[in-house]
C-alpha cells in the first residue's frame, strides 16, 4: 500500500483560497470583455478584413478590436498574477494590491462621472482589499512580521 506523503509548506488561509476564486471569476468576466465588442460590433468574424483606421482616425470596427486587446491583455495579466498568488510570491501581493487600489479609482470614477457603474468590480474589489489586509495573509506573503519581531 502507497504510503502518503507529507504536506510540506505553509497552509493557505481561507482570505487567499477565496481571493483565488474572485480572481478566475474576474479572468473569466475579463474573457467576456474581450469578444464582448467584437459582437457587439458583428465583426468577430470579419475582423481581419474590416479597416481599422479610415481618415487617421479609428473606426468603430477599431475600437472594437483595441477595446478587445486591453481586456484580452487585462485577462492574461489577471492569470499571471494568479499563478504568483497561488505560489504566496510577496510580488503577487503588492501588485494585486496596487491593482485593485488603482481599480478602485477608475469604477468610482465611472460611478460618479458616467454613471457606467461595474458592481462586480467594485464588490469583488473590495472583498479582495479585505481578505488581502487580514494579518494571518500578510504575515504568509512576507508584508508583516510576527509581533514582538524587529522590524529593520
Amino acid at each position: 500500500m502507497a504510503k502518503k506523503k507529507k504536506k510540506t509548506g505553509i497552509k493557505r488561509p481561507i482570505a487567499v483560497t477565496l481571493t483565488a476564486v474572485i480572481i478566475t471569476v474576474l479572468f473569466f468576466v475579463r474573457i467576456y470583455q474581450a469578444i464582448k465588442p467584437l459582437v457587439e460590433e458583428k465583426t468577430l468574424r470579419t475582423a481581419l478584413a474590416l479597416p481599422i483606421f479610415a481618415d487617421g482616425n479609428l473606426t468603430a470596427h477599431g475600437m472594437a478590436v483595441a477595446e478587445s486587446i486591453l481586456f484580452l491583455l487585462l485577462a492574461i495579466g489577471t492569470m499571471v498574477v494568479l499563478i504568483g498568488f497561488l505560489h504566496m510570491r510577496r510580488w503577487s501581493w503588492v501588485f494585486l494590491m496596487a491593482w485593485i487600489g488603482v481599480s478602485m479609482v477608475v469604477d468610482l470614477g465611472k460611478y460618479f462621472y458616467f454613471g457606467v457603474p461595474n458592481y462586480v468590480f467594485m464588490i469583488s474589489d473590495v472583498i479582495i482589499v479585505f481578505a488581502l489586509s487580514q494579518a494571518d495573509v500578510q504575515r504568509i506573503f512576507g508584508i508583516r512580521s510576527d509581533t514582538g519581531e524587529n522590524i529593520i
